[in-house]
């Protein structure tokens, strides 16, 4: 029988090779062009010396490789190491904050993912994070998104006007017994919301818990997590906003997650939602 120590002897030691700043960028480097020793100590502000000897450890590894003409590039092993480094990155500068919380009910897939979520900024505060979201309606152009517990009044109310004014669609999710401001029911039975939903532009589906929470429009998307109690805390929240050609990953793991909840979903009953 195989010693059970010794089925993590290779991720060992590529994980020794992983534990050094310097390698890190190396392969950070490396993963979009080749280059040789000079341009890359060069380019790292590192000495050759330095460079020359965490080259050798990574090509030890199989996580490196040089050619004829003496430059470096990743490996496919190595090349695949580097997809990989988000997630740690991700769960390691927000260690303190998942002390707490947890990924609640999210599926497998979406965990393995969970790197695409490191190019984000986090928001503290309930009142922040609300401002957020309504900054973040008011900057829709094609379409809303929100899979979220409750509803307070004000968001509400800037989403709707938002819709009304631009016509863009506004899709979202609430978990049955979810709460809804009794004026917020008396302010859509004002603006004539039936006819909304009756257009299409609105649409809305019913989930039986929402431990994940998660809203978004064409370029920004918002992130919140459940704490260890297990309700999603909305005192605090992960965001991105689609500026750059790099960060294009957090929006689309959000949306993903959203339309795989969407088609999850049950139609909506409104007779299972909470008015106070």
């Amino acid at each position: 029988m195989e010693d059970s120590g010794s089925i993590f002897e290779e991720s060992e030691k590529t994980f020794i090779e992983l534990s050094n700043s310097q390698r890190l960028q190396i392969i950070n480097a490396l993963k979009n062009c080749s280059m040789n020793l000079t341009l890359l100590a060069k380019h790292l502000g590192i000495t050759m010396q330095e460079a020359h000897r965490n080259f050798n450890r990574l090509m030890d590894a199989g996580i490196v490789s040089r050619d004829s003409n003496g430059s470096y590039s990743l490996t496919t092993f190595g090349n695949t190491i580097t997809t990989q480094i988000p997630s740690i990155n991700f769960l390691s500068k927000n260690k303190h904050y998942f002390s707490d919380h947890y990924f609640g009910n999210l599926p497998m897939k979406f965990i393995q993912r969970i790197g695409s979520l490191d190019d984000s900024k986090f928001i503290q505060g309930l009142v922040a994070v609300i401002e957020e979201i309504k900054e973040m309606y008011r900057h829709s152009n094609e379409y809303i998104y929100g899979m979220i517990p409750q509803v307070p009044l004000d968001l509400i109310e800037v989403a709707t006007k938002i819709v009304m004014e631009r016509k863009i669609k506004f899709n979202y999710i609430l978990p049955k017994n979810a709460v809804i401001p009794k004026k917020g029911a008396d302010f859509l039975n004002e603006i004539n919301y039936p006819e909304l939903l009756k257009s299409g532009l609105v649409e809305r589906k019913m989930i039986d818990d929402v431990k994940v929470s998660v809203v978004l429009n064409e370029k920004k998307a918002l992130l919140m997590f459940p704490s260890i109690k297990g309700e999603t805390d909305m005192n605090g929240a992960f965001s991105n906003t689609i500026d750059r050609e790099n960060n294009k990953l957090f929006h689309e793991w959000c949306l993903d997650y959203f339309r795989y909840s969407w088609l999850d979903s049950k139609p909506f009953d409104h007779s299972k939602i909470r008015e106070v």
